[in-house]
């Protein structure tokens, strides 16, 4: 390709830009947000939340820019590994997991590194503008149409067009992809939706020498408190840059965590131990920053008899899950994975991308299911319900019980959590039966 354009500057943006700056002479990144030296800016809020790069999101990253978990730690991320990184299940620690493996650092601090390094690669340029439009010729996207400010004086913004063979919109939650192929005769892609009415909420504490041998811990509800906080306050901390502890809180309707300081740590003391004692031992820094995500979306291209060639879509302009199970930057990374091998398979970018989409597909649908399956056992969550939900619901939480208990069935559970395995995974008759045996020894 002479050049492709990645509308947006974002975490999926930036990943796109590094695989297709393997195939095109120029990728040019449009960005509308003038971003701070962290990498963050007015149009994506979240990106001050506590984010999770799962074991799969990890190994992605690594894949795209060699040694760069390296640089990352130099910088004073945390690498957790093994009894490092805990999980708990209604209060219970579960398991330990010998493999497990996840990085400490906030999402500003991984995306300060990534877009380095993308913005370091000769095929790379910015463009400071917003996307208005797209440019069709036929059967085929052939450009976007932008609008800037062209002055240094904030004087009118200008409208130009910019050709490209192809476009990846990486626009995130407030996409117009759907707006714009309508607006040409052209079909939206149908659009799944739940309703969670999720609210989280992120502190910083200063960390010393407590929790020496803690990177990750991580608290959810489960099946023994009927997935409601009633016995365990739902949250998770990490050890981070900056000789801090990043501590997210999370909360479904009436019980949304807010920015009031005296309840934000009275909350982390019914947490689990390591949350609790950040709290009793440790001095918060700055404010309490929340965020409210409503719905989780997935928009489904893999069902679209026609679709123009040369665009494609990643990240949140592909699907957005309930951010408490911390998929959305491993989602994005393994998008880009697919983007990569659709291109190597010497399909031409000028035509629709359809084995793009059904590739990322998979990887949408497996992080839909896990997401939407779990969204389900809180009661204000109505559905749509997927067919199977009963057995799901009902095999998910024995598995979920017997995780506390059993290393190998937490195994297969965190393999999934992570990405490394489809949920289908959790139905093997291997991890059944081993469920099974260790519920019936008690």
């Amino acid at each position: 390709m002479k050049r492709a354009v990645v509308l947006g500057g974002s975490f999926a943006g930036l990943l796109a830009a590094r695989v297709l700056s393997d195939f095109a002479e120029q990728v040019l990144i449009v960005e509308p947000d003038l971003l701070d030296a962290d990498g963050t800016g007015p149009g994506a809020p979240h990106r001050r939340q506590l984010h999770a790069l799962l074991a799969m999101g990890h190994t992605q990253i690594e894949r795209l820019f060699p040694g760069i978990t390296r640089e990352m730690l130099r910088g004073g991320a945390r690498l957790g590994e093994g009894d490092a990184v805990r999980f708990y299940v209604d209060g219970a620690k579960k398991a330990s997991v010998a493999d497990s493996r996840m990085l400490g650092a906030t999402r500003p601090f991984v995306e300060a590194h990534v877009r380095r390094r993308v913005t370091a690669l000769p095929e790379v340029a910015w463009e400071h503008a917003t996307a208005k439009g797209l440019l069709l010729r036929g059967d085929r996207v052939v450009g976007v149409r932008l609008e800037t400010a062209r002055t240094a004086t904030g004087g009118p913004d200008s409208v130009y067009e910019l050709s490209a063979d192809l476009v990846v919109d990486a626009m995130g939650r407030s996409s117009r992809l759907g707006g714009w192929l309508t607006e040409l005769g052209w079909d939206a892609p149908p659009v799944d939706r739940m309703r969670v009415d999720l609210g989280y909420a992120t502190a910083r504490f200063a960390r010393g020498s407590e929790l020496p041998d803690t990177v990750i811990a991580h608290a959810t509800p489960g099946p023994a408190s009927a997935y409601l906080p009633t016995l365990c306050e739902p949250g998770a901390l990490a050890a981070v840059e900056g000789d801090a502890w990043s501590v997210v809180l999370a909360g479904y309707a009436e019980h949304r965590p807010g920015r009031d300081r005296a309840q934000f740590l009275a909350r982390m003391k019914r947490c689990v131990a390591p949350v609790r004692e950040v709290a009793e031992r440790c001095e918060m820094l700055g404010d309490v920053e929340s965020f409210h995500f409503r719905e989780s979306r997935r928009h489904r291209f893999t069902d679209l008899t026609r679709f123009p060639g040369g665009l494609v879509a990643i990240g949140d302009a592909m699907a957005t899950v309930n951010p408490v199970y911390g998929q959305g930057l491993t989602l994005a990374a393994l998008q880009a994975s697919s983007l990569a091998v659709h291109l190597r398979s010497g399909a031409s970018p000028h035509a629709p991308a359809r084995g793009y989409f059904r590739r990322a597909g998979v990887v949408v649908d497996a992080a839909w299911q896990l997401s939407t399956t779990a969204d389900l056992a809180q009661p204000h969550v109505t559905g749509p319900y997927p067919r199977g939900y009963r057995f799901l619901r009902w095999a998910g939480d024995r598995i979920t019980t017997a995780s506390v208990r059993d290393a190998e069935v937490n195994q297969a559970y965190m393999d999934v959590v992570h990405m490394r395995r489809h949920p289908k995974a959790l139905t093997a008759p291997r991890v059944l039966a081993r469920t099974a045996r260790v519920l019936w020894r008690g």
